[in-house]
């Protein structure tokens, strides 16, 4: 059975903290998320924590700060720096309290999932929950996320990046609704007019990939979002 890895995120902007904590917990990490240093820390104290991943401009305590702190206690600890600094300085010292990736914004949230998941991995040396599924059963489809593709019958449908991404989170959501914003978010990074219209094309492909099988099909629910049903 692989361990499911708890994550501390310390991220004051809002809309940015829900985002990666979403993001995170969709590849199967444990996340607690908090607004200001000094609230990570307790966190870091009164929870079992396997990677740190901290904004450097924090409100009480800077990220720079509570790594310093968490390292007097803890010295091998993975800890991920997300700054909107790019600054050769600022990533020296970084390195210098011990951190092991430095992550400038705004980055994609694909490279950010990657990132955390090759630092897992070389300090605990084993799989993380990220890698347990890239296989979903849709009706008589199968889903490869690894490979995006779709098999059916003996068929494969061969899949975009983006498409392959859209039905992973409708697939690991299956009878609920994901929400529009959520997957503008997390796919395609954005909120505007043009990636809804965009992201309204891209369910209409995956309904005609799907198409043969009738038990199944990806219901709008107005207003809110979508979501993959199967009878």
């Amino acid at each position: 059975m692989l361990r499911k890895y708890r994550i501390l995120l310390v991220e004051d902007d809002e809309n940015l903290g829900f985002m990666l904590k979403d993001n995170l917990e969709l590849s199967g990490y444990a996340v607690r998320l908090c607004r200001d240093g000094e609230k990570g820390l307790t966190a870091f104290h009164n929870e079992d924590v396997h990677l740190c991943v901290f904004d450097v401009m924090l409100p009480r305590k800077d990220g720079f700060s509570l790594a310093e702190d968490i390292r007097k206690h803890h010295r091998r600890i993975p800890i991920i720096f997300l700054t909107a600094k790019n600054q050769r300085d600022d990533r020296i010292k970084g390195f210098k309290l011990g951190g092991d990736d430095y992550i400038t914004k705004p980055f994609s949230l694909e490279e950010f999932l990657l990132r955390v998941e090759a630092v897992l991995k070389r300090v605990y040396g084993r799989e993380t929950t990220a890698d347990q599924k890239h296989t979903y059963s849709i009706g008589r489809y199968e889903f490869d996320f690894h490979n995006r593709n779709l098999l059916i019958n003996g068929q494969i449908i061969n899949l975009t990046n983006k498409e392959s991404r859209l039905l992973k989170m409708l697939s690991q959501h299956k009878n609920r609704v994901v929400e529009r914003d959520l997957i503008m978010k997390s796919i395609w990074e954005d909120e505007g007019h043009f990636v809804a219209r965009s992201m309204d094309v891209f369910i209409s492909r995956l309904r005609k990939y799907l198409s043969c099988d009738t038990s199944i099909s990806i219901k709008n629910v107005h207003g809110v979002g979508y979501r993959l049903e199967e009878k």
